[in-house]
């Protein structure tokens, strides 16, 4: 009796835990009852009508253990994922921080790294880590807009690790610096680490290219295309931990140390006011935005990679979910930032798994 007890246990424990890890083929496989699991028809229904009629979305997708549950829209399309890139480059930097060809705390004066003005030289004392968490207290213009520099304080009034400033000069030097210290192509390591390894659908090399007012800033912006449902599958592989079927793509340390808080959401509205207009408030880790001060368990521990107009990766640990999300640049539509949160929000207020 005890024996066929504990094999009892131990199928349902592996059952379970096989649940847990399924992952996509070349297809993403769709949960043929989602009510089932607590994705009841009506709620979908109603999340359905809320992006017709209230939102600029071109394309959305919602991932519960490995399955498609919910999709909207036109998920095939590639198009530019705006600042959702910098959470792609930081997911790159794994496993070469783990190997140590990156050294994190290697100053930019070790790098030599100039720019069309030069550095001063508290500036030259801010780590590769500093630069990839937006602490570098570097306040030079980017190659590119899209940033919170208009709120920079005086350039040298900062000490290099101790003041947040969502720049884009920090996350387009990321970029040169990962090149620089590997001397690999940021387009050729997404498709050697992330591509080929999560069998990615869409993927069309030829669309990427780095731009940028090189006049402005030496350090160009390495833009991104995915489409919605290959968003979905680096999503997935965060959720997991780095790992995709049995390889550990990403090192598991690595996706740790990417959600760990850098800037607290208080510290984050404070430099950037406008954040507590946002909806939810936010916090940093390494170039991923991190969830915070919320009571909705469902969005405990969750982050999310953001861009403008309408681009979102976000992973709900607690719940086995992820969401993706965007609008396409080229149809002249976009979303505001609290149309993204109330997004974030919505997606999963539809589970209901009792």
């Amino acid at each position: 009796m005890r024996a066929t007890f504990l094999l009892l246990i131990s199928s349902f424990l592996l059952s379970c835990s096989s649940e847990a890890q399924i992952y996509p083929n070349r297809n993403w496989a769709l949960n043929q009852n989602p009510a089932l699991d607590g994705w009841r028809d009506t709620e979908r229904s109603t999340f359905m009508r809320y992006i017709i009629d209230s939102t600029n979305v071109t394309g959305l997708v919602i991932i519960h253990k490995g399955k498609i549950v919910f999709e909207y829209g036109d998920t095939e399309e590639n198009s530019y994922i705006a600042s959702c890139r910098k959470s792609i480059l930081a997911i790159l930097y794994g496993k070469y921080v783990e190997n140590g060809q990156i050294n994190l705390d290697k100053s930019l004066g070790e790098l030599k790294i100039e720019d069309h003005a030069p550095l001063l030289e508290i500036e030259k004392s801010a780590t590769i880590k500093d630069v990839i968490s937006a602490r570098s207290g570097v306040f030079l213009p980017g190659s590119n807009g899209g940033d919170f520099r208009r709120l920079a304080p005086k350039r040298g009034s900062v000490k290099p690790g101790s003041y947040w400033l969502y720049s884009n000069w920090d996350f387009n030097l990321a970029g040169y610096i990962f090149e620089k210290e590997t001397k690999k192509n940021i387009y050729d390591e997404i498709e050697k680490q992330l591509v080929l390894p999560l069998q990615m659908q869409d993927w069309n090399r030829s669309l990427q290219l780095k731009n940028g007012n090189l006049e402005v800033s030496k350090f160009p912006a390495y833009h991104i295309w995915f489409s919605t449902r290959d968003m979905a599958r680096v999503g997935l592989l965060m959720l997991r931990k780095g790992k995709w079927k049995d390889t550990q793509v990403i090192p598991k340390e690595w996706v740790k140390e990417m959600v760990t808080q850098r800037t607290s959401y208080q510290e984050a509205q404070k430099n950037a006011p406008i954040l507590k207009e946002d909806g939810l408030d936010l916090g940093y880790g390494y170039m991923w935005w991190l969830i915070e001060n919320t009571d909705d368990n469902k969005l405990k521990n969750a982050y999310s990679a953001q861009g403008a107009l309408g681009q979102n990766i976000t992973v709900y640990p607690e719940i086995d979910v992820v969401l993706a999300f965007k609008t396409k640049s080229e149809y002249q539509r976009r979303n505001s930032i609290q149309t993204q949160m109330k997004l974030i929000r919505k997606a999963v207020e539809i589970y209901n798994p009792n």
